[in-house]
């Protein structure tokens, strides 16, 4: 992939400052953006990814100070390097002000420019390595995407193949095993999904987690989930209870996997012998759906719930469901519904809340991925 310029951002309200400073930093990979008040600044930085400002602190209207902390409160730009520079006085209360309004350096004027030169090639080199890690990690998604698409029809073959062994197998011995090939290849559908899943996460945004919205009701979508689960959960009470009006729009199968993977997950992780119960309450503004199971998240691993991968490198056998991608794809689902997941523990228990504002229905698609 082509790297795109790095972008330094100079706000100074004299042009002769703008233009010894833009001769100095002018270099091969590199694009200098110049404004003369922090209003123009700010319409650059709606526009520009920037790796790095240089901002004059004494500028009629609004000064370097007021600039920077308006841009530690924009979450675009709460993260850009800033260098201070100043003409004014080495006044050591300027200093601490300019460096508790998010600097990372001051300079004093006149600027000695083999210093400026050195101290910006730090932050452009940062900027060069974080750019070619997010093109890395881009590439590693796009790889992932297109082997899992390529897997799923080989895998379909295998699975049509063990299912159509079973019809002439009447052996106990070779049924057992057709049952756990059925089950091994099963997993690899659900694993294949799951990395389809972070892949349209980490590509497109979130696109493909709703495919279509339409009027669903999401205490039937809760009640078919416990249907399903008690088949293979047999000697488990999973209780239910709903009040109120529970429709809204919404993906019907992506809403499904959502609560499938909350409501597995309080069964599988939750005490053993633990009751679940699930409440699904709609209200004026949301449906509500909260999962509470006996048993507590330690702590640490609760800081991580929602990353890719959580608790895959602590599984202790090769048995372990999926790819530990079913909390952070099911925070997906829920955010591309406008809505959230929340995880919550009490003394000795655990509750997943999921909230979904309520939507008229609609029949229109959405990007899919």
């Amino acid at each position: 992939m082509t790297m795109e310029p790095i972008k330094i951002l100079l706000v100074d309200d004299v042009p002769e400052n703008l233009v010894a400073l833009e001769a100095l930093l002018r270099r091969d990979g590199v694009t200098i953006l110049t404004a003369r008040t922090g209003a123009a600044a700010l319409e650059l930085l709606l526009v520009h990814e920037v790796s790095l400002a240089l901002v004059d602190v004494q500028m009629p209207e609004m000064d370097g100070f007021e600039l920077a902390e308006l841009m530690r409160g924009t979450e675009r730009t709460k993260h850009v390097p800033m260098i201070f520079v100043t003409a004014g006085t080495r006044d050591p209360r300027r200093v601490f002000k300019g460096y508790e309004s998010g600097a990372v350096d001051f300079l004093f004027k006149p600027i000695d420019p083999h210093i400026l030169r050195s101290k910006v090639d730090v932050f452009l080199e940062l900027a060069r390595q974080r750019a070619e890690l997010a093109n890395a990690l881009r590439l590693n998604e796009m790889f992932v995407a297109v082997v899992g698409h390529d897997l799923r029809n080989p895998l379909s073959a295998l699975s049509s193949g063990i299912d159509l062994l079973g019809m002439y197998t009447t052996d106990p011995m070779q049924t057992k095993t057709l049952a756990r090939m059925t089950d091994a290849s099963k997993r690899m559908v659900e694993m294949i999904e799951q990395l389809l899943d972070l892949s349209r996460a980490r590509l497109g945004g979130g696109v493909g987690f709703v495919r279509q919205r339409q009027q669903v009701a999401i205490d039937t979508l809760v009640r078919r989930v416990i249907d399903e689960l008690h088949a293979s959960y047999p000697d488990r009470e999973i209780a239910l209870d709903i009040t109120g009006d529970c429709s809204t729009a919404g993906d019907p199968e992506r809403l499904l996997q959502l609560f499938s993977n909350i409501v597995s997950n309080a069964l599988s992780h939750g005490v053993h012998d633990g009751a679940v119960t699930a409440t699904v309450a709609g209200n004026a503004r949301d449906v509500v759906v909260r999962v509470d199971n006996a048993g507590t998240i330690p702590p640490d691993q609760l800081a991580t719930l929602f990353e890719p991968f959580h608790g895959r490198a602590k599984a202790r056998t090769s048995a372990s469901k999926g790819l530990g991608l079913g909390m952070y794809i099911s925070r997906q689902i829920a955010l591309a519904h406008g809505g959230e997941i929340t995880v919550e523990c009490p003394a000795g228990a655990t509750c997943v809340v999921v909230r979904l504002p309520r939507v008229a229905g609609s029949s229109s698609l959405s990007k899919a991925g």
